[in-house]
């Protein structure tokens, strides 16, 4: 008989919930797969991903680029499948996504679901999510927002030893096929300007290049900045006639001179910013995300950052960048520059008085005055959207990219996904259309009596007469076609779902290490639990006079490496905002989810 204590049995590892995935269904059908429809079934051996993604979202593009390393490195055991999921009307059309796979570079099969049908089977909420499945074919995690390449790594790692030890993981070529690539002198060109010869600098944004066209718009004169630039977007002519030019992917600043050919890095680490990190100081120490519109103006460039819904400033004489508006909040709130909310900002425009701005996703006209105050000239934000002309206060525009501030003090608006040419005039608080069957038009600049349009999606220039008068367009008006979340009446508990990924635990050194900011449209939809907290849950008290709304949630989770014997673990942070559209009836929901990262144990 031994006496010695018994060795404690080690508990079993916690089982992951086994959810059987749904099929995947699109109407729009399969791209980049040769013509093949695939189904479920076709992934069975293989980790799958999907990403549930719209090509509108600037978060969602973080994520495609996010995805890349870990597609390559796990190109045998791993698929990721994009789910297109349209927000906007356009995005529904399926040679508008055809083309922006080819603009993005997506190398994986992506599923067309214009009509959200796998969206709704799946339960996904928010642009981006990625849910992965096993080789098995079992629902294993979601994950929304950004912020979640490690974790997934590791999960994936995990679920590729597993499936190797029991026999079930298949490993081999994976279903995607490339297109074949077409000849055009541009590719998905993003935003022009002219240059004192005359001749225009075209950001070529696919093709990662500036292109020099000749005074026809047409003949190619240079490329310039092959391997340097990646997808690179606004332009803007300094005073002393160099260029700079948003480096969007890389998220960069450099400049480019003409005369010599010089390209010059002059702000950003080529890392994309995150919640804390630093946001003014010296211009290449600190990080920017997606600058995606660039403008001169008050002595300074100004930056749309797209990525963080703000505008920032670049000061060539300091060499320095900082936030000048916004707060990082996603949405349309006007006033004093500090605390507006902006909503992926893609186009700016410069007069003495303004700067004028393309606020995309809210589908507004906005502009901040020399006093620093943020105002809406058109739109009333991110979930109203169309083509109607008329006073400003009900007219409609459908994610515009670019503005083209004009002689007589008015504005065209380059109405990116209704495929015109817009104006607005703030002498009369009117909003007409100049110019329709453009493709994706995302920027104009003046020519004399001309204005010369980027015309993305047909890869041109296109040179209109500025019209006398407006063209008639039938108005029409939309809302994203997202069902709403019936919820019932009086309190609601809101569940932000985050579980760190293994290996790693909540980092709580310095203070909490998460954040849930909750707002609403209109704003009397809440009565109590608006604001901003440290916890990753709310009770929320909903107006029973309010029938339905919009709930705007951010939430954010920092983890670190759980290695006590690391000084300095490695952390990363998760981050999503959400837009939940509820309806309130009496037989709706008391408790809302929103996964973050892991599985909702109360589903």
């Amino acid at each position: 008989m031994n006496d010695a204590a018994p060795v404690p049995t080690p508990a079993p590892a916690p089982r992951r919930a086994r959810v059987r995935a749904p099929e995947l269904i699109g109407k729009g059908g399969w791209i980049n797969t040769g013509g093949k429809d695939l189904k479920l079934a076709d992934f069975r051996g293989r980790v799958l991903i999907l990403d549930f993604w719209t090509f509108c979202c600037v978060n969602c593009l973080h994520v495609l680029d996010e995805l890349r390393d870990l597609e390559e490195k796990h190109r045998d055991t791993l698929v990721i499948v994009g789910v297109h999921s349209p927000k906007f009307v356009h995005e529904a059309e399926h040679q508008a996504v055809v083309d922006a796979v080819e603009r993005y570079e997506v190398h994986h099969p992506v599923l067309d679901d214009p009509e959200l049908a796998t969206w709704k089977q799946y339960a996904v909420r928010a642009w981006p999510t990625l849910v992965v499945i096993d080789p098995e074919g079992y629902v294993v995690a979601q994950h929304a927002g950004e912020g979640h390449a490690n974790a997934i790594r590791t999960l994936v790692e995990e679920l590729e030893a597993e499936h190797e030890a029991k026999g079930t993981l298949r490993r081999g070529d994976g279903p995607y096929v490339a297109p074949e690539p077409v000849a055009t002198d541009l590719r998905f060109p993003g935003k022009a300007v002219v240059l004192g010869n005359g001749n225009f600098l075209v950001s070529d944004t696919t093709r990662h290049q500036l292109v020099e066209l000749a005074e026809d718009g047409e003949t190619v004169v240079r490329r310039i900045g092959e391997g340097v630039f990646r997808e690179p977007q606004g332009l803007a002519l300094l005073p002393g006639g160099k260029v700079v030019v948003a480096d969007t992917v890389n998220h960069a600043l450099r400049t480019y001179d003409p005369e010599t050919g010089a390209i010059e890095l002059v702000a950003g680490t080529g890392k994309q910013w995150w919640q804390g990190s630093p946001t003014s100081g010296p211009a290449l120490d600190v990080d920017l995300s997606s600058p995606w519109d660039v403008a001169w103006w008050q002595g300074k460039v100004w930056i749309a950052m797209a990525g963080v819904h703000q505008l920032w400033t670049y000061d060539p004489e300091t060499k320095t960048v900082e936030v000048a508006a916004g707060t990082t909040n996603e949405g349309l709130v006007d006033g004093p520059a500090a605390e507006a909310w902006f909503a992926q900002p893609s186009g700016l425009a410069a007069t003495e008085d303004r700067l004028w701005i393309a606020d995309s996703e809210t589908s507004a006209v906005r502009y901040i005055d020399t006093e620093g105050v943020v105002h809406t000239a058109v739109g009333t934000g991110l979930f109203d959207f169309g083509h109607r002309d008329g006073a400003a206060e009900q007219a409609l525009l459908q994610h515009p990219l670019g503005v083209t501030a004009l002689p007589d003090g008015s504005v065209a608006v380059s109405d990116t996904y209704n495929h015109a040419l817009r104006r607005f005039d703030p002498a009369t608080g009117e909003v007409t259309t100049l110019a329709t069957d453009l493709r994706e038009p995302s920027d104009a600049v003046l020519v004399g009596g001309d204005i010369v349009v980027v015309e993305s999606a047909r890869h041109r220039l296109t040179r209109l007469r500025l019209p006398e008068e407006a063209v008639q367009v039938e108005s029409a008006a939309y809302r994203t076609q997202r069902e709403a979340t019936e919820v019932a009446p009086g309190r609601l508990r809101l569940d932000v779902v985050f579980q760190a990924p293994t290996g790693q635990k909540l980092d709580e050194r310095y203070g909490p290490s998460t954040r849930l900011l909750v707002s609403s449209t209109p704003p009397e939809l809440l009565l109590g639990g608006e604001g901003t907290g440290t916890d990753l849950f709310r009770e929320l008290d909903l107006n029973p006079e309010v029938t339905e709304g919009v709930l705007h949630v951010s939430a954010m989770a920092a983890s670190c490496d759980d290695d006590p014997a690391n000084e300095y673990p490695a952390c990363h942070v998760h981050q999503q905002d959400w837009g939940v559209p509820v309806r309130i009836t009496a037989e709706g929901v008391s408790r809302l989810p929103l996964i973050l990262a892991g599985m909702d144990e109360q589903a």
